[in-house]
């Protein structure tokens, strides 16, 4: 699959979790597919909050990994 289609089924994947990131003060990003991994942005209320190891795993990587077997992990942006 090339990489602009899995940018935008990550995007999609990304866009059902978004609501829930946003009714708490946040939000994330894409910022790039590198072969099987993703690296996103936690954006607003994310940056800061004490379970967003936990969003990541459970919430984002979750949900990406339902829409998009290829990817196997998430990871922050450094």
């Amino acid at each position: 699959m090339e990489n602009n289609e899995i940018r935008k089924k990550v995007e999609s994947a990304l866009d059902e979790i978004r609501p829930y990131l946003i009714a708490d003060g946040g939000n994330v990003s894409l910022i790039s597919v590198e072969s099987s991994v993703i690296t996103v942005r936690f954006e607003g209320a994310c940056v800061g909050c004490k379970v967003n190891q936990l969003t990541l795993k459970n919430g984002v990587e979750a949900i990406v990994k339902k829409y998009v077997p290829e990817i196997e992990k998430v990871v922050l942006e450094k």
